[in-house]
């Protein structure tokens, strides 16, 4: 914090400004130049642009979804993590394709190096060491940027993406300072600046689990965790890994082990120092990502947790200890990862810590990640009380292509629930009470089988084309693989196989099917559990030459096609509520039969349309009823409002 007020000096004007640079300020920032818009990005330390602070990697069940969804529309993503990729693994591979998701671990190193790099090539941005210390405003929207040294950077479009570090507060047992995420420094004068705006913020929590120095541990008796044998990317604008190429067997190795009793019987034993028990933490924490004291005393049960050793890198000599996320004082956590067998001398080079920070209640914002009360201020990534790189990313593209439509005179760009996880998200954030730091699941999606990681590109990149994001060498991959796809399920619709067939007798005893009496058409035979991609390829050796995931994806459409049908049939009927439009001046508390909390609600959010309006928490569908009839009502009064 200054102590003499710098003098201020003009430091540029522009169409865009992004505050941070994290996960989410590269995709805006990026989004926004690539739109064409004259676009500045402040960070606190340039050295850490897309920085890691927490586990070196990207995707699992939802978040792989969301990479998928970001590369498809032109986003930056998927392609650095593909990049920097150490290993590749795709989960959930014994469940159904809705839920199965890639995971990459990356060298954090190298993708913010490589981040990096894609941000100083782009020819419409610049990008700016400095702290931003508070807005400008005129006439009721945002003006611009001054930072603590007095740079004023102009401009009508602002996007916050300035993450966990709002009057961030790091806690390690008794010890506590203000700070961001691994040793940073925090923000204190932007989160009273905002304060002062008027916006409403809460405070929520995040941890991490020490760090691990390889060269003290014994692997020896633990699980190692391979990449997979197929070679596995994000991108659908296939990125080899600069450390193990197109050789899958390069892969590095992760390793699984398990905590137990002693580890159990020490934490019990210190929870009179543990800062989460003891009050000392007051922001509410993710369930879904729990400190280990969290998970010995909620299933107190379990004979063991699951701990996995990553690497944080290819040159790295730190391992991220995942699973033991703690906040306990230093020389707890010490004996804690020695009761691990394998970690008996295990020495910490940085030990866990909780992280408190400021959030913006994102109900302030619209779907399209803009403040309601300020014209041209957009806030995007953690700072909107949302967990994970993925989702940060995935905000950050969407402030970062309607701060650009804004600067450019065009409409928002509003993705809904049946287009993708990102409309999931965007939607779930500003109409639902947040109790917790927002963290995506398939779950949350009620389109699921629709929104698989599979057809991202065949759902969003024509969008990502229309918006300006697609360029002409990714449109011109995605139209080849679309013909492709075609011309395999066309072949599969018209194949029909004889009794008589011997290699297809083979081929079905082997899958363990039974064999058709009266022959059988190729589709009728995806359709059966039995039958994968391999087996369809050996009964037709000659379809045309085409990558395996697409084959899958095609073998999909086909064995799931019912599925698919009613799950469109059920997306047709919500999007005639999602026609109904609400008007924005809309008097909620003149309604007859909405309860009062759904007045309340009603109001913060402000809802653009009827579907939404009934995903609001706190509305009943007897608020629904009641806001049906209100609106037919006006309509029969000749109201053009309703």
């Amino acid at each position: 914090m200054n102590i003499n007020k710098p003098v201020e000096y003009d430091a540029g004007r522009y169409d865009v400004v992004v505050i941070g640079a994290g996960h989410a300020g590269c995709e805006a920032a990026l989004a926004a130049a690539r739109l064409g818009c004259r676009t500045a990005l402040l960070a606190l330390n340039l050295g850490r642009v897309a920085f890691m602070p927490c586990n070196p990697s990207i995707g699992g069940p939802a978040k792989g979804h969301l990479v998928r969804e970001i590369d498809a529309l032109g986003g930056a993503m998927g392609q650095a993590a593909d990049k920097t990729s150490l290993q590749a693994r795709m989960l959930n591979t014994g469940k159904g394709p809705a839920v199965q998701a890639l995971r990459v671990q990356s060298d954090k190193a190298a993708y913010s190096r490589e981040m990096r790099r894609l941000l100083f090539a782009e020819p419409n941005l610049r990008l700016y060491q400095g702290m931003a210390e508070r807005l400008l405003a005129h006439g009721g929207a945002v003006a611009g940027v001054v930072t603590h040294t007095g740079a004023r950077f102009t401009a009508p479009n602002v996007i916050l993406t300035s993450g966990t570090y709002l009057r961030g507060r790091v806690i390690i047992g008794e010890t506590l300072y203000a700070g961001g995420p691994d040793g940073e420094q925090t923000a204190l004068t932007l989160a009273d600046d905002l304060r002062a705006w008027g916006f409403r913020l809460g405070r929520f929590k995040t941890g991490t689990p020490p760090r691990l120095a390889r060269r003290s541990v014994d692997l020896s008796g633990w699980i190692p965790q391979r990449g997979d044998a197929a070679r596995r990317g994000f991108s659908f604008l296939p990125q080899p890994s600069i450390f193990w190429g197109d050789d899958p067997a390069r892969q590095e190795l992760c390793w699984l082990g398990y905590t137990n009793e002693r580890t159990h019987e020490l934490i019990r034993a210190n929870l009179h120092r543990a800062p989460l028990y003891t009050g000392v933490v007051r922001g509410v924490g993710p369930r879904y990502c729990p400190s280990i004291e969290d998970k010995v005393v909620r299933f107190a049960a379990r004979p063991a947790h699951q701990v996995f050793l990553e690497p944080e890198g290819l040159g790295s000599e730190e391992l991220y200890a995942a699973g033991i996320s703690t906040s306990l004082p230093e020389e707890i956590q010490t004996r804690l990862v020695r009761t691990i067998a394998g970690l008996e001398k295990a020495e910490l080079v940085k030990p866990g810590y909780a992280i408190e920070y400021d959030y913006i209640l994102p109900r302030q914002l619209t779907p399209g990640m803009a403040v309601k009360e300020c014209a041209g201020l957009f806030s995007a990534g953690q700072i909107n009380g949302t967990s994970g790189y993925e989702e940060a990313a995935a905000q950050g593209l969407l402030a970062g292509i309607n701060a650009a439509r804004r600067a450019r005179g065009e409409a928002p760009f509003i993705p809904g629930r049946a287009d993708g996880y990102i409309g999931v998200l965007a939607d779930d954030i500003v109409s639902k009470e947040l109790l917790e730091p927002y963290r995506l699941l398939t779950a949350r999606a009620e389109y699921r089988l629709l929104l698989r990681q599979d057809n991202a590109d065949a759902r969003l990149t024509p969008l990502g084309r229309e918006i300006g994001l697609v360029t002409d060498e990714r449109w011109r991959v995605f139209q080849a693989k679309m013909e492709r796809r075609e011309a395999v399920l066309t072949r599969w619709e018209g194949q029909r196989f004889s009794p008589r067939d011997e290699n297809l007798r083979a081929v079905l005893t082997a899958a363990g099917t039974a064999m058709p009496t009266g022959g059988a058409g190729a589709a009728e035979l995806i359709r059966r559990p039995e039958i994968t991609a391999k087996e369809i390829t050996a009964l037709m050796p000659d379809l045309p030459d085409m990558p395996a995931d697409e084959l899958d994806e095609a073998v999909t459409l086909i064995k799931y096609a019912g599925y698919i049908a009613q799950q469109e049939l059920n997306v047709a009927k919500a999007r005639k509520k999602e026609r109904r439009l609400l008007p924005p001046d809309l008097d909620y508390g003149s309604i007859t039969g909405l309860a009062h909390e759904a007045r309340q609600r009603l109001r913060e959010v402000c809802p653009r349309d009827l579907g939404q309006a009934a995903r609001v928490s706190g509305v009943t569908p007897a608020d629904i009823t009641a806001l049906l009839v209100h609106l037919e009502r006006r309509r029969r009064d000749g109201s053009t409002d309703g």
